[in-house]
């Protein structure tokens, strides 16, 4: 005879379901980030950085 699950089962799984789904996230955002070497980082930071700058513009201009 099978018996009913009850809902606390139903949304242990769930919660089982949505621990392993978001390590394989994090487990795919981990392997990309690693796949850069030092120097592509530096690269990346210092044109993320330049681009800021030149963006960026005095507070008394405003007024």
């Amino acid at each position: 005879m099978r018996r009913r699950m009850r809902w606390w089962k139903v949304l242990g799984l769930a919660g089982l379901a949505g621990v392993a789904a978001t390590g394989v996230v994090v487990a795919r955002a981990e392997r990309r980030r690693r796949a850069y070497t030092p120097e592509e980082i530096r690269d990346r930071l210092r044109e993320r950085h330049a681009q800021a700058a030149g963006s960026a513009r005095p507070a008394d201009d405003e007024s």
